[in-house]
């Protein structure tokens, strides 16, 4: 009977000191990482001076680091080769006394975890911004307790109901049009008091948003996806959190957050990272300063909060099974630490691809942050991809200027195309005419929709790996305004009621629909062409608003026309000679036609023409 009384008053008192508010992070693990090393944060009252036991083999106790708050400890811990997945006890100690419990636990990985598939130039990637595609729960619209507790679909900042489920409820249409990756915003918690909608102020990185989901959901957009052929890239934020983040009211070490936790203003003058001329006080403000008073700067200089985001990121691959990484504001974090970031991650996945932002439309720039790139301060980056914002801006010029006026027109896609010298790995660029943070691609080309589709064409058949904004497939469009919240408007169909439904094409109009199958066709032609996954990009100086470019290897050849302008032209072939001659034959793919070529090829006014060659 004393035993049992005992067992009985054990069990209840380990209950009730893992019931005390304890925070830890990361909330599990995996065996059989690359990197045995793991470093726990833990966050309560009065924690410091306190010892850590691990009560099983298999997880060994190596240090415990005290911070500047005395609610703090960071617990560095090694797990064995041979651990087995399970629950390990670990007590924490302040005198005679065990004061927490917890039961942490090691998970078992996926088979071949490290060698996860990634995106590639196979790929082109659906962006979306969950709040505004569709509300597929509409039960956790409203968030009792949070700062914006409600839903305001009437308002152009406000949140408006989009989840993950609305996500997920839309994987087959996503699927049947072509998409192979989808990159979502981010959707941990933002428990902000304005504008929470867009995910880039998170206040928990361990918790997907309420308002989003659940993290078993976010699983099971992942698997799901996965089972559809598509990728999940998850949009991870290394240089800021939001001002409501639970860490801002307790700073574990004084300097957590640059400039003292007090707001001071970045400069955005990304080209310092590379200037050999900088001075050390605007190479300061670019990286330490703020974006804005809600997103407190993270200072990686900070041994423990380097070590905090390389595991978050880590732990979310993991966790949820990921294909992929999105680095927000890449150039704005300490240059160093994003280096040993991208060394982290891909020590443990060799084959994930990742790409950063960098927003300069001068591929010196933006070049300096690719993997293999030799610079010449001596900066060796490991980041795999970069957003191609030198194309883009490029493109959108292309499609809107006089191409009989020198150096326009078409002529930039040419000349920023041939400044790929500058990049160690031009094919694993993201190529895009749009995003979420500037104006929608039909509106940037005015809503001339020949234009549009040419550009479309373009992206889709160039180098690199395509990335299309969300609505783009049925000409959504910023009429108003180049306000986000407007760019960033509701996907058609996503609420019940709407007017229209993207998925049905109810209510669509003739152009939307149109635009829709236009995609629909370039896409699932792409997805299983070779040659535009790999094959060398050759082309031809543009002459009279006429830009001709082939894709080929020893699996086909390509040829894409694109004239812009409001009359026929008819090109003579031999100019063309060296990739094709007289007599190929010529399948045109979006009008499903064959045609055996002559001396000349008559191209259409305002229309880019894909061809695949038979020879």
């Amino acid at each position: 009977m004393k035993k049992l009384i005992l067992f009985l008053f054990t069990a209840l008192s380990l209950q009730s000191l893992q019931a005390q508010d304890l925070r830890v992070e990361p909330l599990n693990w995996w065996v059989g990482m690359k990197n045995p090393k793991l470093q726990l944060l833990i966050h309560g009252k009065d924690l410091k001076g306190s010892e850590v036991i691990a009560n099983k083999p298999g997880l060994k106790i190596l240090k415990v680091n005290n911070a500047d708050s005395p609610n703090y400890l960071f617990v560095d811990c090694e797990i064995a080769e041979n651990a087995l997945a399970g629950t390990y006890p670990i007590d924490i100690k302040k005198g005679n006394k065990i004061i927490h419990h917890i039961d942490y636990k090691l998970e078992a990985r996926i088979p071949n975890s490290a060698n996860r598939p990634s995106y590639t130039t196979k790929d082109v990637i659906y962006l979306i911004t969950p709040d505004r595609f569709a509300n597929g729960d509409p039960s956790n619209d409203a968030a009792p307790g949070f700062r914006e507790p409600n839903p305001a679909r009437n308002e152009m900042y406000g949140r408006h109901g989009g989840d993950l489920k609305g996500i997920i409820d839309r994987l087959p249409y996503l699927h049947d049009m072509g998409f192979t990756a989808i990159w979502n915003l981010p959707v941990q918690t933002n428990d902000q008091a304005k504008e929470s909608y867009h995910g880039y102020a998170i206040t928990d990185h361990y918790a997907i948003d309420p308002r989003f989901g659940t993290n078993k959901q976010y699983q099971e957009l992942a698997e799901k996806a996965g089972q559809k052929g598509i990728k999940i890239i998850m949009d991870v934020i290394l240089n800021h959190c939001g001002d409501g983040h639970w860490w801002m009211k307790d700073f574990p070490f004084k300097d957590w957050i640059n400039f003292d936790g007090k707001f001071v203003s970045t400069t955005h003058r990304r080209e310092t990272v590379q200037d050999p001329h900088v001075s050390k006080f605007d190479a300061k403000m670019q990286s330490e300063g703020w974006f804005v008073p809600a997103m407190p700067d993270l200072n990686q200089k900070n041994p423990f909060m380097a070590n905090y985001l390389k595991q978050n990121t880590i732990w979310w691959i993991e966790y949820a099974h990921l294909g992929g990484i999105r680095i927000d504001t890449y150039p704005y974090s300490d240059k160093y630490f994003a280096a040993s970031w991208s060394d982290a991650v891909l020590a443990e996945y060799p084959n994930l691809n990742m790409v950063g932002e960098d927003w300069s439309s001068n591929p010196i720039i933006t070049s300096y942050w690719q993997r293999g790139k030799v610079n010449r301060d001596g900066f060796k980056s490991s980041l795999p991809a970069l957003m191609d914002f030198p194309l883009q801006s490029a493109v959108s010029e292309a499609m809107n200027e006089n191409d009989q006026d020198w150096g326009k027109g078409l002529n930039k896609i040419y000349s920023v195309i041939s400044n790929d010298l500058i990049y160690s790995n031009p094919d694993n660029l993201v190529v895009f005419g749009d995003n979420h943070d500037m104006s929608r691609f039909y509106s940037q080309v005015k809503h001339d929709q020949a234009l549009f589709r040419m550009g479309m064409t373009y992206l889709l058949t160039t180098r690199g790996i395509p990335q299309i904004f969300y609505g783009t497939e049925i000409l959504m469009s910023n009429p108003k305004s180049n306000e986000h919240g407007e760019i960033r408007g509701d996907f058609y169909g996503g609420w019940p009621g709407d007017a229209k439904d993207a998925v049905t094409q109810r209510g669509l109009s003739a152009d939307e629909k149109s635009t829709q199958d236009f995609f629909k066709k370039l896409l699932n032609w792409r997805k299983n062409n070779a040659v535009i996954h790999e094959g060398k990009l050759t082309h031809f100086g543009p002459e009279n608003g006429v830009y001709v470019y082939f894709r080929h290897s020893e699996k086909g050849k390509v040829m894409v026309v694109m004239n812009k302008n409001s009359t026929a032209k008819s090109l003579a072939m031999d100019h063309y000679s060296e990739l094709v001659k007289p007599g190929a034959r010529l399948m045109d793919v979006l009008n499903d036609k064959t045609q055996v070529l002559g001396n000349t090829l008559d191209i259409p006014a305002k229309t880019a023409m894909i061809y695949e060659i038979q020879e």
